[in-house]
């Protein structure tokens, strides 16, 4: 006997006319999405709001890409980072370089925010510097930062040295996490021999 058999043996025959539908088993909670999409003031659902016109409104929502609400929630008002975070779904430096790029934002800095734009006196020297896509590339990254540190070094400066050496990080960290393990141990490396 196979399992299917045994298993029609075990439950008693439902007839055809009794056998429920699925909007039978779903209409409780269709007519209660509509009522609390009607309760919470959701225009797109209120009473007498059609399943089109609710649909339509739905699809105009998913089609605004993050950086359109990041972008929307600041500019009504929203300028807490954190906030924007927890609304959009999206990374602290994602929300912070999106904000950067519209000209919102000046000041914000993190991991991952870009190394281009200025941060202190010494992120000129450093600018575009950066680059861990490859292991050739972040070689060459690390030729250019290894370059610097030495000229710092020669001078005396002990901040531009540090600064060599945080870039490194920052590279090691980057590449790290973008699931790049070949380019981090490159700033690995050079970071455990300064």
């Amino acid at each position: 006997m196979s399992t299917e058999e045994l298993i029609q043996t075990q439950t008693p025959p439902i007839s055809r006319t009794d056998e429920p539908t699925l909007e039978d088993w779903f209409a409780d909670d269709l007519e209660l999405e509509r009522w609390f999409n009607a309760l919470s003031g959701d225009p797109a659902n209120k009473a007498g709001a059609s399943e089109d016109e609710a649909e339509v409104a739905e699809q105009k929502t998913k089609r605004r890409t993050k950086k359109e609400q990041i972008v929307e929630l600041y500019q009504n008002g929203v300028s807490d980072i954190a906030e924007i975070v927890y609304q959009v779904g999206a990374r602290p430096s994602y929300v912070a370089q999106v904000l950067q790029s519209a000209g919102l934002l000046t000041g914000y800095s993190d991991l991952y925010t870009t190394t281009a734009s200025e941060q202190n006196f010494y992120s000129r020297f450093f600018r575009n510097v950066l680059a861990f896509k490859t292991v050739e590339a972040a070689r060459g990254s690390i030729q250019r930062i290894d370059r610097l540190y030495n000229y710092f070094e020669r001078i005396g400066d002990r901040a531009g040295q540090h600064q060599a050496m945080v870039l490194a990080l920052i590279g090691k960290n980057r590449a790290r996490w973008s699931g790049k393990p070949d380019a981090a141990r490159v700033f690995s490396d050079w970071l455990a021999s300064h």
